[in-house]
């Protein structure tokens, strides 16, 4: 009996990682490029996209075949040698946190390092025990039914992640997900637990010359004989408290202004055309939004991109693709957050999300206004 559950546990993990990471193929790119560069290894960030749905096809496959009981012998090797791997490589990763997430569960669960090595830990244990008992389990279908529907479980997937990949993912774990208002979603709630830090101070010995650091609790502040304040040092984390979900979220001029109350706090509706790259924008989808974009403006709308390309590309950018709006500047990982699509669009009303389109299907200007259940 302990053997079936074994199985089905490890299945299951491994069909919610796979599915997590398949539904938001871009997310999982993101993340293996976040590691390359981590590890430095830039020249692999070209292969980050084929190598995160790989990886997540591998671990839904697996899944699959322990949950159903097919060809347990052959995919009980494959599970304890891709346990050992990744047990080793989480090892790793927690002694050195080259990243704090470690995206196993894509953006459905995020889980630190340690804990990741932890819960390999369990998972390596329960792959050892079905490889051990591998001879004893009996599939009642045939080598041809489990090929079947090995084989329709893989098309399956792979639907998924294309139709992920061509509109938006089925799933949003995003905190900029559609119905959640962005200024409370970046307020601290009542009570939350705020992070603490230990300052230091510098101090310079007037006899010697050295520069030491102190703490609030032993700076020699009386000592004005021997010692000398010179600045304030590095704050050191000691508690980490709590974040809000969007905690990073700014709208900047090519000043450097943060104007995004003014977009935030907007009776009527704002557009938000998100673009991480400019130069990587789809010009196609980039036509498409410009067509609504005069639509929207002749309306009353505010319409604006963000960007994370330079400001001194902007006005070129402008006259090549025929927009006729402000862009401004956010983070680059906040606004690959934001939406799964270069570029996107987000539609808002007093700071709440109430629409997000892929460039495949931003609406056609005459679809405005039932788009927008006006």
């Amino acid at each position: 009996m302990f053997k079936h559950i074994a199985r089905i546990l490890l299945g299951l993990t491994f069909v919610f990682s796979g599915f997590v990471k398949g539904i938001d193929p871009w997310g999982s790119a993101y993340k293996f490029t976040d590691y390359f560069n981590a590890f430095h290894m830039p020249w692999l960030t070209n292969g980050a996209f084929a190598l995160g749905i790989l990886l997540a096809a591998v671990e839904f496959a697996m899944g699959t075949a322990m949950i159903f009981n097919f060809f347990l012998r052959i995919t009980s090797w494959f599970t304890l040698a891709f346990m050992v791997f990744f047990t080793g490589l989480t090892f790793v990763l927690a002694l050195t946190n080259p990243v704090t997430d470690c995206g196993c569960f894509g953006d459905a669960l995020v889980i630190t390092n340690w804990q990741t090595f932890y819960k390999n830990i369990v998972l390596l244990a329960l792959a050892i025990y079905i490889f051990y008992e591998r001879k004893k389990f009996k599939s009642k279908d045939g080598p041809l039914l489990s090929i079947a529907l090995t084989g329709m479980t893989i098309v399956f997937y792979f639907y998924l992640v294309d139709y992920s990949y061509n509109h938006l993912p089925i799933i949003d774990f995003s905190p900029y997900k559609v119905g959640v208002n962005i200024p409370d979603a970046m307020k601290m709630p009542e009570g939350a637990q705020k992070a603490i830090y230990e300052n230091n101070l510098i101090y310079k010995n007037i006899k010697t010359g050295e520069e030491k650091k102190f703490t609030e609790a032993n700076y020699p502040w009386q000592d004005t004989l021997n010692w000398k304040f010179v600045k304030m040092g590095e704050q050191k984390l000691i508690q980490k408290g709590y974040t809000p979900p969007i905690h990073d979220f700014r709208i900047e001029t090519p000043e450097g202004e943060d104007i995004k109350d003014f977009f935030l706090y907007d009776e009527n509706y704002t557009f938000m055309v998100i673009s991480p790259n400019l130069q990587k924008a789809d010009r196609q989808g980039m036509k498409r939004i410009a067509e609504l974009a005069v639509m929207a403006k002749s309306k009353g709308y505010k319409f604006i991109g963000l960007t994370a390309s330079s400001p001194d590309g902007f006005e070129a950018f402008k006259k090549e693709t025929g927009i006729e709006f402000d862009l401004f500047n956010t983070d680059e990982i906040v606004l690959k957050t934001m939406v799964r699509s270069n570029p996107g669009l987000i539609v808002m009303k007093k700071g709440t999300i109430i629409r997000k389109y892929h460039f495949n299907y931003v609406p056609k200007p005459e679809e405005l206004d039932s788009q927008l259940d006006i």
